[in-house]
């Protein structure tokens, strides 16, 4: 039994994103909730060390932000993103439901071992939060780009608290190859991304998206009194290549898959 519709593809053909539903029921949303509290508090059982973080800019403008780097920065609920997040129980059981491997499997094909190339919570403290510039998701370092984005919502997104904003259709070519990580030049943004065009992706808590990697996206800052929680993950080819160099990502589905701790 397939989870998701012919038609539902269709449309993210077309597209490039698809509302999943509210794949999060009460009880696991609260369970990644209070996790990734306790993760920011630095109360959580694991290696910082391993995990990159980064804290929220004071000023709202992304140039502003500090290096995303490794290791915890203080007890704050004040995180702007923080990566590596399939070290944990709580969010590797997530990142594994079969209705994500079902996309793998549909957008990579049958057979294909599925890597996670990051898994990152993003945050928008309450009138907070940094102004994220137009982009695509693609790095110009690897030889196929990672296609995949799963965007769940651990807060209610919506216009006034920063959610996502998207351009329909824009995923089926690279707008500025060039940029290593895919952001438009102010020109581009202005030709592309008008207020015409953009759609807003309102979530509620616990509801899903499908984001193709290339599908144009910006958001804003936080101008309410409640955060803006998010995880996200992209799925990409375990056989993806680095600068020419194999490169090891853990595999999510596949031969090797990690598992979750006893």
């Amino acid at each position: 039994m397939t989870l998701i519709s012919d038609e539902d593809w269709a449309s993210y053909e077309r597209t490039g994103y698809l509302k999943l539903g509210k794949i999060l029921d009460e009880h696991n949303l609260k369970g990644l909730q209070d996790r990734i509290d306790e993760i920011m508090l630095g109360k959580a059982a694991l290696n910082y060390n391993k995990m990159l973080m980064q804290l929220d800019s004071t000023s709202g403008e992304y140039g502003d932000l500090d290096d995303q780097t490794k290791g915890h920065k203080g007890s704050s609920l004040n995180y702007r993103k923080i990566q590596d997040l399939e070290l944990d129980d709580k969010f590797l059981e997530f990142m594994s439901y079969p209705i994500f491997e079902e996309i793998c499997t549909h957008v990579y094909g049958e057979g294909i071992n599925i890597a996670c190339f990051r898994a990152m919570f993003f945050n928008k403290p309450s009138m907070k939060g940094t102004k994220l510039p137009w982009h695509q998701d693609r790095w110009n370092n690897l030889d196929k780009d990672p296609l995949v984005t799963i965007w769940a919502a651990l807060d209610p997104a919506t216009i006034e608290n920063g959610c996502v904003e998207i351009i329909p259709g824009s995923h089926k070519r690279l707008i500025n190859p060039e940029h290593p990580s895919g952001f438009l030049t102010d020109e581009q943004a202005a030709e592309l991304c008008t207020d015409e065009d953009r759609v807003y992706l309102e979530l509620e808590a616990g509801e899903v998206m499908l984001l193709h990697n290339w599908l144009l996206h910006s958001s804003d800052t936080n101008k309410s009194a409640d955060s803006r929680r998010a995880f996200s993950v992209c799925y990409m080819d375990h056989d993806t290549m680095e600068k020419g160099e194999a490169i090891s990502y853990p595999v999510i589905f596949g031969e090797n898959a990690i598992s979750l701790q006893s």
